[in-house]
C-alpha cells in the first residue's frame, strides 16, 4: 500500500503494444558509418576554395499530444504549444490527439496513435502511472541542460510526491490555483462590505456569508457555499481522507474535525438548505446570480465569467485572497498541478523534452500568464502580467490570487477510491442533521471496509 505497485497485466500487455508500435519505423533515417566509402578510400585534406560543409536541416517529426486529463482548449493548445513549437523548432509539429468521452487512457495508449507528449493533471496521475507510461525525465533533463530549479518549488515537490523511486515522471507546466470570488452587486443589495483584500479565517468568511443568506423578492440568496462540502476546506490544510505514507485514514485528526465543525456551521445557516438542495455550484453563481460567494479554482469561473462578458451579460464581480484556518494563514489551497510528460515509448524523446522546456521558458509561461493560467515557473514578474489579455480581468483585483501560498500536495494513491465516504458525512451533515462525532466515525469505518477490499485489488 505504499507508493511501490506490483506490475499488472495490464501493464505488461501495455508495454508489449507500445514495443510493437514502435518497431514500425526503424533508424532509416541514420547515415551508416561506411556508406559512400570503401575500405582502401584514404581521408584527403580539405581545400582552401571548398565551401564550407552546411549542416542539414532536421527531418521533419510528428509528435502526438495526448490531453489525458484536465481542461485543454483548441485556443490554449495553439497559444501554448503548437505556435511557440512552431517557431522555435520548425521541425517539430504537434498534433493533438483528444479521446471520445468514454475512452479510457488504456485504450489510447495501446491504439496506433500512441502518444509522444501526455498532458494531464495531478488527479490522473496514479491512473498513468499503474498503466506504465511515463519515462524518467532525469535523464533528459541533464541531457539538454533543463534546471529544475526553475521550477516552484511548491509545483516541484508535489509531482515528485507521485514519484514511485524519486523519478521525474513529468514537469509542470500551470497550476490551479483557488480565489474568492464574489457577486458585488448581492453585497450592494444588502449593504454588506465586500471581503477585503487581505486573506481572512473561513470563519470571518462564514460572518459575512450570514448576512448574505436570506430570501428577497421571491429570491433564495445563499452566501457563500464551501465548493464540495470539505474539498475546499481540506484544501486549506493540504489534507486527504488517507495517510500517504501509513496507508490509514485521518478523519480523527483535529484538522479533519475543524474541516467538519466549518461545514456544518455553514448549513445551518437559517436559509442555506432548500428542501433537499444543500450545495450551490457555478450556475448558481453565474446564471442564478444567487449565490454571493464563491471559494474556487481560477479556471472554474474566469473562462464562463469571459464567457458571459463576450454574450453581453456580464456578471459585476470581483477577487479576494482564499481564506483559511486560523492556525495556517499565509497558505491558500492545494493546487491542481497541470503538467507534461514524455511516453515511456516514444519514439522521439529528445525533440519532445525539447518542447517540454521551451514551454517552461520565460516567453512561453509569460504568454500563459497573460491568458489566465499560472505560471509554474519562480517568476514573479510574470504573475503580474497574469489576465492581461483576458478582457473580463481587465479591472480586477489579481494581486488578490497570489497573497497566498498554496500547499504541497501529498495524496495516497487510494484517495479517489474512498473520498466518496468524505461526501457522503457531509450529505449526512447538511439534511440528516447528523452531527460530527458521528459522520466522522460512519465515514472512517466505510473506508477501513473499502481498504480491505482495496489492498486485495489494487496492491
Amino acid at each position: 500500500m505504499k507508493r511501490k505497485s506490483k506490475t499488472t497485466a495490464l501493464t505488461m500487455a501495455l508495454i508489449s503494444a507500445f514495443a510493437l508500435s514502435a518497431c514500425g519505423s526503424g533508424s532509416g533515417n541514420a547515415p551508416s558509418s561506411n556508406a559512400g566509402t570503401k575500405a582502401t578510400d584514404q581521408p584527403t585534406e580539405t581545400k582552401a576554395s571548398e565551401a564550407p560543409v552546411t549542416e542539414a536541416a532536421p527531418e521533419p517529426v510528428t509528435l502526438k499530444f495526448y490531453v489525458g486529463g484536465g481542461t485543454l482548449t483548441d485556443t490554449e493548445f495553439k497559444l501554448f504549444f503548437e505556435e511557440p513549437t512552431k517557431e522555435k523548432f520548425p521541425h517539430i509539429t504537434l498534433e493533438k490527439i483528444v479521446p471520445a468521452d468514454g475512452v479510457k487512457p488504456a485504450e489510447v495508449l495501446t491504439s496506433n496513435d500512441v502518444p509522444d507528449i501526455i498532458y494531464q493533471t495531478s488527479g490522473s496521475y496514479y491512473t498513468f502511472q499503474e498503466l506504465g507510461v511515463f519515462a524518467d525525465l532525469t535523464p533528459l533533463a541533464e541531457k539538454h541542460g533543463f534546471d529544475t530549479k526553475r521550477l516552484k518549488p511548491v509545483l516541484l515537490d508535489s509531482v515528485l510526491n507521485f514519484s514511485k523511486e524519486g523519478e521525474l515522471f513529468t514537469l509542470p507546466f500551470s497550476s490551479n490555483v483557488a480565489a474568492l470570488f464574489y457577486n458585488k452587486d448581492i453585497f450592494d443589495k444588502f449593504g454588506v462590505a465586500y471581503p477585503p483584500d487581505e486573506q481572512i479565517t473561513w470563519d470571518a468568511l462564514l460572518d459575512i456569508s450570514q448576512k448574505l443568506t436570506r430570501s428577497d423578492g421571491g429570491v433564495n440568496y445563499i452566501g457563500t457555499d464551501l465548493n464540495n462540502g470539505p474539498a475546499t476546506l481540506q484544501g486549506s490544510y493540504g489534507i486527504f481522507a488517507l495517510d500517504p505514507e501509513s496507508d490509514e485514514p485521518t478523519l480523527q485528526s483535529r484538522q479533519w474535525r475543524r474541516v467538519f465543525e466549518t461545514v456544518q456551521k455553514n448549513v445551518q445557516h437559517p436559509g442555506f438548505v432548500q428542501g433537499e438542495q444543500y450545495q450551490y455550484d457555478r450556475d448558481s453563481f453565474i446564471v442564478d446570480q444567487n449565490l454571493a460567494i464563491r471559494p474556487t479554482l481560477l479556471a472554474n469561473l474566469i473562462g464562463p465569467l469571459e464567457e458571459l462578458r463576450a454574450q453581453g451579460k456580464p456578471l459585476n464581480w470581483d477577487l479576494a485572497p482564499i481564506p483559511n484556518f486560523e492556525d495556517n494563514l499565509g497558505q491558500g489551497k492545494v493546487a491542481n498541478v497541470h503538467s507534461v510528460s514524455i511516453s515511456s515509448v516514444s519514439k522521439h524523446k529528445d525533440e519532445a523534452f525539447q518542447v517540454l522546456a521551451h514551454i517552461l521558458s520565460d516567453d512561453v509561461q509569460r504568454i500563459l500568464s497573460r491568458n489566465g493560467r499560472v505560471p509554474a515557473i519562480d517568476n514573479p514578474e510574470l504573475e503580474k502580467e497574469f489576465g492581461a489579455d483576458i478582457e473580463v480581468l481587465k479591472g480586477k483585483k489579481i494581486e488578490n490570487i497570489f497573497k497566498t501560498t498554496p500547499p504541497v500536495l501529498d495524496q495516497h494513491r487510494l484517495e479517489g477510491d474512498v473520498s466518496k465516504h468524505v461526501t457522503q458525512a457531509f450529505a449526512d451533515i447538511a439534511l440528516k442533521g447528523t452531527d460530527v462525532n458521528t459522520a466522522i466515525r460512519t465515514a472512517e469505518e466505510a473506508i477501513r471496509k473499502d481498504l480491505e477490499t482495496l489492498k486485495i485489488t489494487k496492491p
